[in-house]
This record gives C-alpha cells, sequence and structure tokens, in this order.
C-alpha cells in the first residue's frame, strides 16, 4: 500500500512524500525508530475529508475543537483511560464533520493505535502544533498537560487574532464609508452642476475643471473603473502568488515606517508563542523552529527562521542565529538569550510572546486612535474642496451681476 506522509525529521525539517508499507502500523513504527514526527498520514486513495482554512479547522468550527481538547484534558486528569474518554466526547458533539473524525479516531485508538497517529490519519485537518503535541505528549507521557498547554496556546492566539481584527475592523468600515461617499458626491451631486455652468458662459476656474472632470468620468465610465481595479487587484494577488515577488514585497513591509515594526511585534509574539508552547510540550527545538517557521505569515522572517534553524543545527544559539538577519527586535532576541543562559528557554519564550501582544495591541489602540481624526479631518478637506468647486462659479457670477 502507498501512504502519503507529512513528517518533521530530527533535523527540523518539514517533508512530505510517497512511501510503501504493509501497513499503516508498520510505516509508523518504521517512523519512530528513526525519530521522525508524523504529522499526517494517509493512505493513497482513501477518501478523507480535508478542511479549508489555515488554522480554522475548516468546516470544524474552532470553539467545538477547543471545547474537545478541554474535556479530553479534564478526562484523562480524573483518571478516565483514553478510549473511554473519547467514546464519551464523541457523542456530545453535535457537527456531523467533527463528529465523524471522532468516531474515526475512537475506533483507531481502540484497534490500539496512539491518539496522535489517529489524529495524524486526517491529513492537514489539524494544525502542525496540535499534531507535533500529541506526538511528543504521548511519547513523555503527559497526554493531559500537553493538552492544556495547548488548550492555553489556541486561546491566546485566537484572542490575539481577535483582537487585531477587531482593531481593523472600523478603521476600514470608516475609509469605505469615505470612498463610498465621495463616489456619491462627485458621480451623482457634481455633475448635474454642469449644465448650469454651460448656462453662465464664464470662464470656470482650475479646481472646478478638475472636479467636474472626475465627476463626469465617474458617472460615465464608472463600470469601466471597477473592471480596471478588479483587474489591478487579481494581477497583484498572482504577482504576489509568486516567492520571489511575496518575499521582496513582505521584506519591503518590514522596512515601512509604522507597518513595518507593528508587523515585526505580530510575527515575533506568533512565532515565540509557538515554538515555546512547543518546546513546553516536549517537541525538539529543530522541530519547533520547523513548525514556528509555518505559523509566520511574513515570508522574510520566515527566511530568517529558516537561516537560523540551519545555524542552531550546528549548535549556535537560538537567539544568535535570529540576530543575523537583522529583522526581529533587539528586546526579543535579549529575552531569547537570557532563557537559553538559564536554561528556560520555553518560559522565556512564552513571556516573550507576551511582552510583543501587549506592545502590538498597544500599537494598535495608537494608530486607530490616530488614523481616525486623520481620515475624518482628510474627508472633510476633500468635502470642502469639492464644495468649494461647485459653489466658486456661483459665486462669481453673483459678484458680476451684482
Amino acid at each position: 500500500m502507498e501512504f502519503r506522509c507529512r513528517l518533521a525529521t530530527p533535523g527540523g525539517e518539514i517533508t512530505e512524500g510517497v512511501y510503501i508499507a504493509d501497513s499503516e502500523a508498520r510505516l509508523r513504527r518504521e517512523f519512530e525508530d528513526k525519530g521522525l514526527f508524523v504529522l499526517s498520514l494517509q493512505r493513497r486513495g482513501a477518501w478523507i475529508p480535508t478542511l479549508p482554512g489555515k488554522g480554522s479547522h475548516g468546516r470544524i468550527k474552532h470553539r467545538d475543537f477547543l471545547i474537545f481538547n478541554q474535556e479530553l484534558a479534564t478526562l484523562l486528569k480524573a483518571g478516565m483511560p483514553l478510549v473511554q474518554s473519547l467514546d464519551i466526547l464523541r457523542h456530545r458533539v453535535a457537527d456531523s464533520t467533527f463528529k465523524g473524525v471522532l468516531d474515526s479516531v475512537h475506533d483507531k485508538v481502540k484497534g490500539g493505535s496512539a491518539l496522535s497517529d489517529a489524529f495524524a490519519g486526517h491529513g492537514s485537518m489539524f494544525p502542525p502544533v496540535y499534531s507535533a503535541s500529541l506526538v511528543a505528549g504521548e511519547r513523555s507521557g503527559e497526554l493531559e498537560a500537553v493538552l492544556r498547554r495547548y488548550v492555553a496556546y489556541d486561546k491566546v492566539v485566537s484572542a490575539v487574532r481577535k483582537k487585531t481584527l477587531s482593531a481593523l475592523i472600523y478603521p476600514a468600515i470608516l475609509v469605505a464609508m469615505v470612498f463610498c461617499a465621495l463616489f456619491v458626491l462627485l458621480a451623482f451631486v457634481v455633475p448635474r452642476f454642469l449644465p448650469m455652468f454651460k448656462d453662465m458662459n464664464l470662464e470656470l476656474p482650475l479646481l472646478t475643471k478638475v472636479v467636474l472632470f472626475f465627476g463626469t468620468t465617474l458617472q460615465d465610465w464608472w463600470w469601466l473603473i471597477i473592471i480596471v481595479i478588479f483587474a489591478l487587484v487579481v494581477m497583484l494577488r498572482r504577482r504576489l502568488a509568486e516567492p520571489k515577488t511575496r518575499l521582496a514585497w513582505d521584506a519591503r513591509v518590514l522596512g515601512m515606517r509604522i507597518i513595518g515594526p507593528l508587523t515585526g511585534k505580530f510575527e515575533t509574539a506568533r512565532l515565540a508563542r509557538t515554538v515555546g508552547t512547543l518546546l513546553k510540550n516536549g517537541v525538539p527545538l529543530l522541530t519547533a523552529l520547523a513548525i514556528g517557521r509555518n505559523v509566520v505569515g511574513n515570508t522574510a522572517l520566515a527566511e530568517a527562521v529558516a537561516a537560523a534553524t540551519e545555524e542552531v543545527k550546528t549548535g549556535g544559539g537560538l537567539a544568535f542565529a535570529l540576530g543575523h538577519s537583522k529583522r526581529f527586535p533587539r528586546l526579543a532576541l535579549q529575552m531569547i538569550q537570557v532563557g537559553e543562559e538559564s536554561g528556560a528557554l520555553d518560559t522565556m519564550l512564552l513571556k516573550t510572546a507576551d511582552t510583543f501582544e501587549n506592545e502590538t495591541g498597544l500599537a494598535l489602540d495608537r494608530m486607530l486612535a490616530a488614523l481616525v481624526p486623520v481620515v475624518t479631518m482628510v474627508l472633510a478637506a476633500v468635502v470642502g474642496m469639492v464644495i468649494l468647486a461647485v459653489l466658486s462659479p456661483i459665486y462669481d457670477l453673483t459678484n458680476v451681476i451684482g
């Protein structure tokens, strides 16, 4: 039989490939003997439901997944066997997709498979952080503690994500309202004055001519403008899908005055939170860095993590290796170095994450507080300019008549 596998090597690299074996259990034993972490394994040709969406668990609700892990950790801590715990929890799940997954997991565990193997058999349905944590928890015999740490990790990451999105929603709505107001003003209000200005037989000011040009253009060619904007967005997305272009763009973002430091702090917090949690759960540093690299959304920072991983393989320190790229905040590197020197790298990474999550939240609040009045003043200035352009010829005509 052929199996498609996604593995984390002892060197910290994540590889994918197709392997031939007599059975799934035998293949997993071979990987374990080599010290490999099985992140996903599925037989080729077998139907396994996949869930779209990075980090969202696809059609499985995030809340359901979180509650399942909380309750599983509680049952294990109470001394209930794993098979019985899974049997209880699978009947409490209302979502049909998630219930189907848990039924499969329960049957595999009941048949002798490890919990990590049972979940890994569902491909990329669950994040690598979860899969690696389960493997480490089973190897260390601390599955209940690992599940609790993963739940804590997931809650913090979700809270940061929600806070960031909430902070960006209001400015986005405000900017959209500004553009809508300008569109209505220029496309529907301003052109109504054009016949009147033609009857006045006056030389119109330059500002009035410019405003009338934009107004008539929007009124006559709005559909073409929408098509052009849509085409530009599609072209930009395709260009950013190219690795070299995306890398250059992400590097430029990090160099921007305001957005750059904010992005660096946000991604540093995500990396530190992920790697610190994995280390707490017993995952080797190189494997944790490989998984953490996939969590980082900025490709320039992800490339820096990959380069640091290669240096750590040769015996270098993590803080020193990350510092070579000069892309990570100095405070983060200092805190990581303290963690390495004290032998508490996992704890210090989590403290680093706490620090930069707080800084990111404060930076977003300050940016939002400054953005709202700026956008309001810009809107007032543009609307005032349009009104001035319309009223100026009328005022000139009044002076001539007077």
